[in-house]
């Protein structure tokens, strides 16, 4: 099984036209995403070429795009001063998942529309995130679908992209139901804890790993989730240990405060809830080898 993404996943890509958009509409294509339609109003009623002779219709607005083609999901790639309108419009046309690959989006803006989405049917991705994939089955984003092509039973939560790939490898000859990349935007929508919950109730998903990074209480509320409701093993690999603090490190979330958001907080944290901590990503994928095997 996955969470979130699965075999029947029916994708429209908004912002498809664009060079981005484009390119990672093929790469969805290619591992083996049904991608069903494009947004743009602007070019409305063409149609999309791409590798294998596949011909993507575009259509003027998400609600149309979902009324005829049963679209369940979109993946947004349009800029940052654009996005809070194209994540608006995705919500009101009541698409179920939504993810944000928008990078540099005005925390105004992000704040805005999770406020809207609150209020609604929809679940966001990000922003300022790879997305998801559920090996086999689908992928939503930018994520490189050879980094994880093996189905398996471990199931992935991440703040960083790269991390996100690395972890993938690491652990690629186990396999994944699903990995999440959430982004590391001060405000995301699928948070660390939401991914766990789905995780937890997943059959199919045996361990958990966990990346987070330094900055913020995420991981800290993360570890009192766990400790209270999560019974599969977790193992976590939190990133910024050498960070100085008062500087911002990636991510806009990405800042120690005093003694606030660091990593050695974040640890203590979440060893105190039975997860196991590597100093490494390689470490941390050991360290998960080795209570599922």
């Amino acid at each position: 099984m996955s969470i979130f993404l699965n075999s029947d996943s029916r994708i429209i890509v908004q912002g498809m036209t664009g060079s981005e958009g484009a390119k990672h509409t093929q790469r969805m294509l290619d591992s083996g995403s049904t991608i069903v339609g494009g947004v743009n109003p602007r070019k409305a009623g063409e149609t999309v070429e791409f590798n294998n002779d596949v011909s993507i219709p575009v259509f003027g607005s998400v609600r149309e795009a979902m009324h005829a083609t049963d679209a369940n999901v979109t993946v947004i790639f349009v800029p940052a001063a654009y996005t809070k309108d194209a994540v608006e419009e995705a919500i009101r046309a009541g698409i179920p998942l939504a993810v944000v690959i928008t990078e540099g989006v005005p925390v105004k803006d992000t704040a805005e529309f999770h406020a809207l989405a609150k209020e609604s049917q929809t679940q966001i991705i990000g922003p300022n995130c790879p997305g998801i994939i559920s090996p086999g089955q689908s992928n939503a984003g930018i994520i490189p679908a050879e980094t994880a092509s093996t189905p398996g039973k471990i199931g992935l939560v991440s703040k960083s992209g790269t991390l996100t790939y690395q972890m993938m490898h690491e652990l690629s000859d186990i396999g994944f139901t699903t990995c999440i990349g959430i982004g590391g935007d001060p405000i995301i929508g699928t948070t660390h804890i939401k991914a766990i919950e789905a995780f937890q109730n997943d059959p199919e998903t045996e361990a958990i790993m966990m990346i987070g990074e330094i900055g913020g209480d995420a991981e800290e509320h993360a570890a009192a989730y766990i400790k209270d409701n999560v019974t599969k093993p977790v193992v976590a690999y939190i990133a910024g240990f050498t960070a100085p603090k008062g500087k911002t490190m990636g991510h806009a979330g990405a800042i120690v405060s005093g003694s606030s958001g660091t990593a050695e907080g974040k640890k203590k944290a979440l060893e105190e809830a039975g997860v196991q901590v590597g100093k490494t990503p390689t470490q941390a994928a050991e360290l998960l080898r080795e209570l599922i095997s």
